[in-house]
């Protein structure tokens, strides 16, 4: 059991190249949003669902993608979002970036389209660790911890596989030949 735990909420958790056969986890970018004594939660970024928020929420005018946040409560909806003057209750994670808040002025936001691709992301599920589960898996290098410096990256709806490789690209090193390898080094 460490002692010092090496991450802290804010913070991204990038996936090492070397988790490929994780379907979750593979090339995944994961936004820390809540760290206490016992547990640590996060969402990931970079991985669209097959839903979309009309699917869920019949009445908005306008629809809006969903990523996956991670395998745990895959059934549940979650949001991230830059706009807490408009959404009562939200949790600041760091910097201008909250977490959830009242939905119901979410839903009327998305309809007065307010709430958008800039300032809002969706998620189904979420990643959850032990909070020595993922300080042992960061110690594993599993994990690789970056301090992300701008927040509207976070928001862009195109962020799939190039997220992850622009982050690794970013940390320069071995890394940027990895950045370029295939999803299933077998392909290579």
């Amino acid at each position: 059991m460490s002692n010092q735990n090496q991450f802290t909420k804010g913070q991204l958790l990038i996936a090492e190249p070397s988790i490929l056969n994780d379907r979750s986890f593979s090339r995944s970018v994961i936004l820390i949003t809540h760290v206490d004594q016992s547990d640590v939660v996060g969402f990931i970024l970079n991985k669209k669902s097959n839903h979309n928020l009309k699917e869920l929420i019949p009445d908005l005018k306008t629809d809006f993608p969903i990523h996956k946040g991670g395998p745990v409560e895959e059934d549940s909806l979650y949001f991230i979002h830059t706009i807490p003057e408009l959404i009562p209750d939200s949790l600041e994670i760091k910097d201008g970036i909250f977490w959830g808040g009242n939905f119901e002025n979410v839903v009327q936001l998305v309809n007065d389209g307010i709430v958008n691709n800039e300032n809002t992301k969706f998620f189904l599920g979420y990643t959850g660790w032990l909070n020595d589960q993922l300080q042992d898996e960061i110690n594993n290098k599993t994990w690789i911890i970056d301090n992300f410096k701008q927040k509207s990256n976070l928001f862009k709806v195109s962020l799939e596989g190039e997220y992850w490789q622009d982050k690794l690209k970013s940390l320069g090193g071995d890394y940027l030949i990895w950045s370029n390898a295939p999803g299933n080094p077998s392909n290579n």
